[in-house]
């Protein structure tokens, strides 16, 4: 769900649609796909266009508590990003007990990337 944030906001930032324009759920090549190939994909598609500067990402969810795994996150994206953990900020909000989420049925995630133009 992280992933497919980034995707969407790395494919925005380089004007070139969202993650349903490219990866179809239509298509069955993208069924069951894991996240990372669409990343990777994402970040082929855009690379002559785009260069990331900063990530921003907030995931909200009342369980599991993801702050004791940040670390872990942030390196992992940073590695699949080719970007310095430094430039990667990653937040963790619960919704208070509130909605689909705030209930621990839901997740939701979301993600804001700054680029330069190449």
């Amino acid at each position: 769900m992280l992933i497919h944030a980034i995707v969407d906001a790395l494919l925005g930032a380089a004007a070139l649609g969202d993650i349903g324009t490219h990866f179809p759920d239509t298509d069955s090549r993208w069924k069951n796909a894991n996240s990372e190939l669409f990343l990777r994909q994402a970040l082929e598609l855009t690379r002559k266009k785009v260069a990331i500067t900063f990530l921003d990402c907030i995931v909200l969810a009342e369980k599991p508590k993801l702050s004791p795994h940040f670390d872990a996150i942030r390196a992992k994206l940073a590695t699949l990003l080719e970007l310095s953990p430094d430039k990667i900020s990653l937040k963790a909000k619960t919704e208070e007990g509130l909605g689909d989420i705030g209930s621990g049925n839901a997740m939701a995630a979301f993600a804001a990337i700054t680029v330069k133009l190449k």
